[in-house]
């Protein structure tokens, strides 16, 4: 068992068996993630000199790596925790969104869903990471490259009726809002009908999350600067604040569980009916790369609600991944046989 502190002092449990026995389901589980992929592009290279144009490193370019960010990461994530995944999102047809449907087709992911667009540029954000050799690469530089213009209504007509056609065999529905136009509530709350009762719902919304108050989100999995700037005040240390900020949202959304990633300050639940949780972070509060962490939550959270596990369960199980994810460099996935074997030590641990 491991025990936990709620806001009123008092202290819940969670049993860590029954963590094991969601993780082990989480194989076939169907889910549909809906949103804004985006291209990770990492540009490693290694310090030579400084330049005599300006003052300035030059790099010797080393090697390239794309791998999936934003909805892209999580639906990765969910491929890496054994779920049938079917992403339902549009990309450019550029080297980015084809590097993307590639990986994913590698995989063995679904990717009838991703629609290539013409003119369309596939939201991409390049870092650069320089070091000496035998040195870690530091990032020092990073360009973004986004869509200019909205995704024509043609598109947004075809993502509609695919994303329909997905949900009516899914176990559950995620959505991943970057704000780059894929995701919007008005599609979530078109697809109601296509959806069977009670399906956990679960969203990442990073600029318009009370947006969707009226969508048939559940869930929500924002991080504390998104709430904080949702609500315009800053929380840090101030639980009240904290609090007061997590409820309001979970009452104007109609949510059944509102999740807060904290970072080093873990994790704070809050589920309907009064009650919040306090969860420490997982594993060392000094994370080595954060890159992509709340999709990983995201990710983990909607399979435990798909499996069947409570509110609090489900937040267990992405406390967990996160700490984990969050120990790996760059846009990083978690493993179900990994997230299996933290479990099983937690466990040990308690027994010990």
């Amino acid at each position: 068992m491991k025990r936990v502190r709620s806001s009123n002092g008092t202290s819940r449990s969670v049993d860590l068996m029954a963590l094991l026995s969601l993780v082990e389901k989480f194989a076939g589980k169907r889910i549909v993630l809906f949103g804004d992929f985006v291209a990770d592009e990492f540009q490693y290279g290694d310090i030579t000199r400084v330049s005599r144009e300006a003052p300035v490193l030059i790099l010797r370019h080393r090697e390239t790596h794309v791998l999936p960010g934003g909805g892209a990461n999580a639906a990765n994530n969910l491929a890496a925790l054994g779920a049938r995944v079917s992403p339902v999102t549009a990309v450019g047809d550029d080297a980015s969104g084809i590097a993307l449907i590639s990986q994913f087709r590698e995989k063995g992911v679904d990717t009838s869903g991703i629609l290539r667009v013409k003119h369309w540029i596939t939201p991409t954000k390049t870092r650069h990471l320089a070091g000496f050799t035998h040195t870690v690469a530091q990032q020092v530089l990073r360009i973004d490259r986004e869509p200019t213009g909205e995704l024509p209504e043609a598109v947004h007509r075809r993502l509609r009726k695919i994303l329909g056609s997905k949900l009516r065999n899914a176990d559950a529905l995620a959505v991943s809002d970057y704000g780059f136009g894929v995701a919007s509530p008005e599609a979530v709350k078109q697809s109601a009908s296509a959806r069977r009762k009670g399906m956990p719902i679960t969203l990442d919304s990073r600029f318009q999350l009370h947006a969707y108050r009226t969508t048939g989100v559940t869930s929500a999995t924002p991080n504390e600067a998104e709430l904080e700037a949702l609500h315009h005040t800053s929380i840090g240390k101030n639980l009240g604040e904290l609090e007061c900020c997590g409820r309001g949202t979970l009452q104007t959304m109609g949510l059944e569980a509102l999740l807060v990633t904290r970072g080093r300050d873990g994790i704070a639940l809050f589920e309907r009916g009064g009650r919040t949780t306090h969860i420490p972070v997982h594993g060392s509060d000094q994370a080595v790369d954060v890159t992509g962490a709340g999709d990983t939550v995201l990710a983990a959270f909607t399979l435990a609600l798909a499996c069947g596990g409570s509110a609090l369960e489900a937040a267990h199980i992405a406390n967990i991944a996160g700490g984990l994810v969050v120990m790996k460099r760059g846009t990083a996935t978690v493993g179900r046989l990994e997230l299996l074997n933290a479990i099983r030590n937690d466990a040990a641990g308690d027994n010990s």
